[in-house]
């Protein structure tokens, strides 16, 4: 694999915002106070108020972000977490946001929307001494965002890519197709880029195509219609566990299992069925449902006015981008307690 493709997929993990935890300690584990504490950064400060906005949890990886979010506001003492109603209405999200502002919060954890039109309204707050922690859709002006933490879409297209790489690469005339997300989406276009870069890298291509949307309904049709197209697959990626429920359908309906399967957000039902031996699903490239766990560490950290305990520099920095790690039979089990249920 070349080095571009291998660094794009390596990105940044950062299991939470003090490091000097064990693997594995993050949302749900570590934090608290006193004795217990992993480091200076975990023990109680000055209280800090922390509003959090998200979009409705209208699936498992959206549901598993709040459910992060609150369990790691939990873990400490010191922090007061304001949790707004999850919405897809831009508008009732903007007021959640100024109604934040009005309140005087210490910080703000913000998952837009919709980044672009959730941009002015972060400036607002940025302009009144609100520092605003911005998770997995960016906004559109760096003004806006104190520090942002990001997912690795690209990352996760290299990582199923050469996981296939691994499997079949070997075989020069190996078929190999991709069920996407949402294909407007620039996150789906990252994961596709990723996936034909890994892919090009051991001299194989994606032959067959389809696109859903993140449904388990979208998933079971996009599924039926690729497995009628392609008569032979010999490993299949596809985007999203969420939609992967679908997905597995269709194959069990389709009665196919010649291929291998690599799905994509790393759920608890995909890494059970990983588990079972008996599916074609093999592997799932992680896209972090903490993020917004590590937004709230961050937000805790900008506030009181500290650092990243690991860093030798001062302050918390601009931009985190989470890793998007493969797993597997060999590995399921260091994930499989911290995976979201679909």
């Amino acid at each position: 694999m070349s080095t571009a493709v291998a660094l794009a997929g390596a990105g940044v993990l950062v299991a939470g915002c003090t490091s000097n935890e064990p693997e594995g300690s993050g949302s749900g584990g570590g934090g608290g106070a006193g004795a217990n504490a992993a480091s200076s950064n975990d023990e109680t400060g000055e209280t800090v108020r922390i509003g959090f906005s998200a979009p409705a949890a209208d699936h498992g990886w959206m549901a598993g972000i709040t459910e992060a979010a609150r369990a790691e506001a939990e873990n400490y003492e010191d922090i007061d977490l304001i949790v707004a109603e999850g919405t897809n209405d831009v508008s009732t999200q903007i007021s959640q946001v100024e109604t934040f502002i009005n309140e005087g919060v210490d910080a703000i954890v913000l998952l837009p929307f919709d980044g672009a039109a959730m941009t002015p309204v972060a400036l607002q707050a940025m302009e009144a001494g609100i520092p605003v922690i911005n998770v997995d859709r960016e906004f559109n002006s760096p003004f806006a965002a104190r520090a942002t933490v990001l997912g690795d879409n690209y990352g996760m297209g290299v990582s199923a890519g050469t996981y296939i790489c691994e499997q079949v690469g070997d075989n020069p005339d190996a078929v190999v197709a991709e069920i996407a997300g949402i294909d407007s989406l620039p996150l789906t276009q990252d994961r596709s880029q990723g996936f034909a870069d890994a892919l090009s890298d051991c001299g194989l291509d994606v032959d067959n195509r389809v696109a859903a949307d993140f449904t388990v309904e979208g998933g079971e049709e996009a599924a039926a219609n690729l497995l009628q197209a392609a008569p032979q697959i010999d490993a299949l990626w596809n985007h999203d566990d969420d939609q992967g429920v679908g997905v597995l359908a269709a194959i069990e309906n389709a009665g196919r299992d010649e291929f291998v399967m690599v799905g994509g957000a790393g759920s608890a039902n995909a890494m059970r069925e990983i588990q079972s031996g008996d599916s074609v699903l093999q592997a799932t490239v992680i896209y972090p449902h903490t993020q917004a766990a590590d937004g709230i560490r961050l937000a805790r950290l900008v506030a009181q006015g500290k650092s990243m305990s690991d860093l030798v520099s001062p302050e918390v920095p601009r931009e985190i981008v989470l890793n998007a790690p493969v797993v597997t039979a060999e590995n399921v089990d260091e994930y499989i307690d911290r995976a979201f249920e679909s």
